[in-house]
């Protein structure tokens, strides 16, 4: 069966559903697996994998939610460290329940935000016992591709303390910054503080052409898109300005709108895998 979506248009809609066309998709008893979702900070569960919950949870599947890090250095110049942690933790347990996830089954690590490579021995032990307590079927982390440090920081922790448990587990990596490349998002109509970086990330991945390459697993999320953005706009502190302060950006103004539009074409977007068979393939 191959995956569909409605929503994407243009220039990146086009190129997307080329790549549709070769990707497998979830068997209902994919969907009713259970699974651990393990997110760098909060909103990044929702953006890369928020429909994907939804289709799961509302088949039944056990579900839980990981935050790794408290989401303090997004806004700390605009607004005190404890009320944005604060904030972020109302907002990550709100937008969970959204994607109907019971505040039981959330984790909130709260290692800061940009330090989590600091801690990988104390992570990993937390992980762990997560794993052994809960025993999912599915694990979901962010894909190897992410640039940000507590990203792929997150990926390297979570595939190590999978390996230590040593149970069955598939993977999903799911892509958040990833989409920061063309075509997804313009380089010329983006701010030119953003255009260095798009630009950089481009050429890395080779303007789109690798992303067949790390892709294989598509599931269709179109009649969970405004449940979705339900739940992003839970993320408050991301989604809109505090106080109504006007220097506070949020995440409609990365690349005018673009990437976050990519977060809603219809489709989510996942490296799967299982995690022996990743090892021995040196891939992981």
């Amino acid at each position: 069966m191959n995956a569909q979506t409605s929503s994407s248009s243009g220039r990146a809609g086009r190129f997307l559903q080329r790549i549709l066309n070769t990707v497998s998709t979830p068997t209902e008893e994919d969907l009713r697996t259970s699974a651990l979702v393990f997110a760098p900070h909060p909103d990044d569960e929702t953006l890369g994998c928020g429909g994907t919950i939804l289709r799961k949870r509302d088949v039944g599947a056990d579900v839980g939610i990981v935050f790794m890090t408290d989401g303090r250095t997004s806004h700390r110049r605009l607004i005190s460290e404890d009320r944005l942690v604060a904030m972020r933790a109302q907002e990550a347990i709100a937008a969970s329940r959204v994607l109907g996830v019971d505040e039981r089954r959330v984790t909130l690590l709260d290692f800061a935000d940009g330090q989590l490579d600091r801690h990988r021995d104390e992570a990993q032990r937390r992980i762990v016992t997560l794993l052994r307590e809960q025993s999912p079927r599915e694990i979901y982390i962010p894909c190897r591709e992410e640039p940000p440090r507590d990203h792929w920081v997150t990926r390297e922790i979570v595939l190590a303390a999978a390996r230590e448990v040593g149970a069955p587990t598939t993977v999903l990596e799911y892509p958040v910054w990833f989409w920061y490349h063309w075509p997804w998002v313009s380089v010329m109509a983006s701010a030119a503080n953003q255009r260095r970086t798009i630009l950089k990330n481009s050429l890395r991945e080779r303007f789109g052409l690798r992303f067949r390459r790390v892709f294989n697993y598509a599931v269709s999320v179109d009649t969970m898109l405004e449940r979705k953005r339900s739940a992003l706009e839970q993320h408050a502190t991301q989604m809109s300005q505090i106080d109504g302060n006007e220097n506070w950006l949020t995440l409609e103004d990365v690349c005018d709108g673009e990437w976050l539009a990519c977060f809603f074409q219809g489709v989510e977007l996942f490296r799967r895998y299982d995690l022996e068979g990743a090892e021995q393939s040196g891939s992981a």
